[in-house]
């Protein structure tokens, strides 16, 4: 059913929002998260094992729940970006857009003719309850998305200012691997470098005025993220969630019944 966005809500009353990155398909998965409080879920077509069809189930897992459906797309390409929004994505997460220019076309491709170029399919999309609410959906869609821009490079970082100023872009996102492989530091998150890099992008995201959104990064916990002046706080991704998660249980399993603390 179309709906205002439970997420946009959130942000717009300055109250932090939590969320939790989906690399599983089973919908049942999101339907957990949806129901133990997360404010959104980013399912996630760039590295995850995702299909157009299994992210339906994800969604339709969520529309009961006030638990926003955000979908980060494989590259900043239209025909990936309308065939998600056809099926309902509440958000769109672009990853590496280093430039104004890569975001306004970013932007262009969530939008129809003609602030944009999205193709229109509009009265049988599952996006406008397949033609039962089609003059709702074209009436609000543009103010009822959230649009988000990753900067993953120390170039991305410099045009922090230019990209968020297109107008459009409601939040950026700091992706702190491929960031630290941008100045040779790769995945090194203790590097002096790297944290000053991290940091300075945040402050820049910060001042520019939009919504400042992080992945769980330099040791700090999502409440300390969210303190740091986070709006949107991606606090794990489900498998790595499921996999300390179930470590853990085996560790404490062997320490308590031989003493070994071995997980293997």
């Amino acid at each position: 059913m179309y709906r205002p966005n439970p997420l946009l809500k959130t942000l717009r009353e300055g109250r932090p929002a939590i969320g939790m990155w989906l690399s599983f398909g089973d919908p049942m998965i999101t339907e957990i998260f949806a129901l133990a409080g997360f404010d959104a879920v980013l399912i996630d077509h760039e590295h995850a094992p995702i299909g157009i069809r299994e992210t339906v189930g994800h969604l339709q897992a969520l529309a009961a729940s006030p638990c926003a459906g955000i979908v980060r797309v494989p590259w900043n390409d239209a025909v990936a970006v309308k065939r998600v929004l056809d099926i309902g994505a509440e958000g769109i997460m672009f990853p590496a857009i280093e430039t104004a220019e890569e975001a306004r076309a970013a932007v262009a491709a969530t939008r129809y003719p003609p602030r944009g170029t999205r193709g229109a399919a509009i009265g049988s999309v599952r996006a406008s309850d397949y033609g039962l609410a089609t003059s709702a959906y074209v009436e609000t869609v543009n103010d009822n998305l959230i649009v988000i821009c990753q900067i993953e490079s120390a170039a991305a970082v410099d045009a922090i200012p230019e990209i968020a100023a297109v107008d459009g872009v409601d939040m950026l996102v700091v992706g702190p691997t491929d960031l630290s492989g941008s100045i040779g530091r790769f995945a090194q998150f203790n590097d002096p470098e790297v944290a000053a890099l991290v940091a300075k992008a945040e402050r820049l995201i910060k001042d520019s005025g939009v919504w400042l959104a992080g992945i769980g990064s330099l040791g700090r916990t999502a409440a300390e993220m969210a303190a740091d002046g986070h709006d949107l706080v991606f606090t794990s991704i489900d498998t790595t969630f499921l996999a300390q998660a179930a470590a853990g249980e085996v560790r404490k399993f062997r320490k308590r019944a031989d003493g070994s603390g071995d997980a293997r």
